[in-house]
């Protein structure tokens, strides 16, 4: 113990105290590097945060170098902030690199910004989702159909970046589908990663569209790598599928009374109504006690049909 408070005594106590400070002030260069480390450490997250926090520390640890080798003349104090602005270059050049790597065609950055960004999806993620598509965007010219009921199997998830599609079933309207919606997310839930099927409505495009498209086995092996994207497109689609229901106002009926979503083959909806009650026959059609059991009379124009 005695010689464990030795030493921290001559660590703490083998430095002679300030008994008189300085009077003029350290260089302008000193104070340009205090202020580039107060603003860079003001810097966000992300890849434009790192390169904002990097760029402006590396700055100022260039400044301090410069300050210990003109106005300190220390050889030590040079050599940490060299090796500091060595350091902070380096990673500024590799975050400008990954950034680079992760950049997207205009339609692509749009949909980043407008769906998956507020949901704090990083852009390496986005990145495994664009290749998964192979960062193409397929076109749709105007009243030319995505998808022919009974005909088109559903063998793909697609989701609308620009236009309008119009859903019918036997030529009837069901509803629109807008941009950042998907084209055929209830044919997609409703069907197993193993089972197969064909569309049962026909989406048409009312305008000239433009949509992002993903094939079903490669979503699928994205899916088996990445349980994060896997979850993020099972809440993406079950809400896609709650604002369709909320659209669907006109339904198919079936005969008795049975209706079911059109969208939703897998879920019916049965609205029977209740049978009315067996009301007894009138009194005047019941047979008096003790009366002799008559034969109905015939209808007047049965005359033609009797025997003579």
């Amino acid at each position: 113990m005695g010689e464990n408070a030795s030493f921290w005594e001559s660590l703490i106590y083998a430095h002679p105290t300030c008994t008189s400070w300085k009077q003029e002030a350290e260089g302008s260069i000193y104070h340009l590097a205090s202020i580039f480390f107060v603003v860079g450490f003001m810097g966000g997250s992300g890849f434009f945060g790192l390169l904002y926090v990097f760029s402006l520390l590396g700055l100022g640890f260039l400044c301090s170098s410069v300050w210990a080798w003109l106005d300190v003349c220390a050889a030590d104090i040079f050599s940490w902030n060299f090796v500091l602005f060595a350091i902070c270059f380096v990673q500024f050049v590799y975050v400008t690199y990954q950034v680079r790597s992760v950049a997207f065609d205009r339609e692509f950055q749009e949909l980043y910004s407008a769906l998956f960004q507020p949901l704090g999806i990083s852009l390496t993620v986005y990145r495994k989702i664009v290749l998964c598509c192979d960062a193409e965007v397929v076109t749709l010219e105007k009243e030319h159909c995505y998808a022919m009921q009974g005909k088109t199997p559903i063998d793909k998830l697609s989701l609308l970046v620009s236009g309008r599609i119009r859903v019918t079933v036997d030529g009837e309207f069901l509803h629109y589908i807008f941009p950042l919606q998907f084209l055929d997310s209830p044919e997609w839930d409703s069907l197993r990663p193993t089972e197969e099927g064909i569309f049962q409505v026909t989406l048409t495009a009312e305008t000239d569209c433009r949509y992002v498209a993903w094939r079903r086995k490669k979503l699928y092996l994205l899916f088996a790598k990445h349980r994060f994207i896997s979850r993020l497109f099972s809440i993406l689609i079950g809400s896609d599928i709650a604002e369709k229901l909320y659209a669907l106002n006109d339904r198919v009926h079936v005969g008795q009374g049975f209706r079911y979503d059109i969208r939703l083959p897998n879920f019916y909806h049965v609205a029977l109504p209740e049978p009315p009650p067996v009301l007894p026959p009138p009194r005047s059609h019941r047979l008096q006690r003790g009366s002799p059991r008559r034969p109905p009379a015939a209808p007047a124009n049965c005359g033609s049909f009797l025997a003579p």
